[in-house]
């Protein structure tokens, strides 16, 4: 399944797409009862479905079941934006620029978590490597998200964490999730 790009009008000389603009898209997006509806959830593990995004953009539809998470993450040189369509989501963020490459363990600073509780509706955007993680804390009720990135994911890493120690796990690339 694939929903057709629609690019604001200020895109239209074929500029890569802004956070703004992603973030226009999966707002759009999640407002379309009729996708949201169309996607197939499972009781026990995340679902998706990519979409078309705007200008070259990758986008995703992902079905969330009561207490799944990603785990914590970045999306590398990639900036993005997700709204949540249905249910709640919590998004764990690091208010903190992490150096790029080169390290696997990182001790962080006190004050650099926050957390946002994202209802219907609600989203955000975000840029170059942003470490977080989202998950749906319900015990109960799916959720479900829609997220664009651009460029394309070249790469997410993937990170654990134990108190304020992050450690860089695993480096996937787009061979592994598509």
């Amino acid at each position: 399944m694939s929903l057709p790009s629609s690019a604001p009008a200020a895109d239209a000389a074929g500029s890569a797409p802004t956070q703004v603009d992603l973030l226009d898209f999966v707002r759009r997006t999640a407002a379309d009862a009729e996708l949201i509806a169309s996607l197939p959830l499972d009781p026990e593990g995340r679902t998706w479905v990519r979409l078309a995004g705007p200008h070259g953009s990758e986008a995703w539809l992902i079905g969330w079941p009561p207490g799944t998470g990603t785990g914590w993450h970045d999306h590398a040189d990639s900036v993005g934006a997700f709204v949540t369509a249905s249910g709640d989501l919590t998004e764990h963020s690091l208010a903190a620029r992490l150096p790029t490459d080169g390290w696997r363990t990182l001790e962080l600073t006190e004050g650099v978590d926050r957390v946002r509780r994202l209802s219907a509706g609600q989203g955000r955007a975000f840029g170059h490597h942003h470490v977080h993680e989202v998950l749906n804390e319900s015990r109960d009720r799916h959720a479900i998200s829609v997220h664009a990135y651009y460029p394309p994911l070249p790469r997410i890493r993937r990170y654990s964490r134990t108190g304020q120690v992050l450690r860089l796990e695993q480096v996937e690339r787009p061979e592994d999730w598509q």
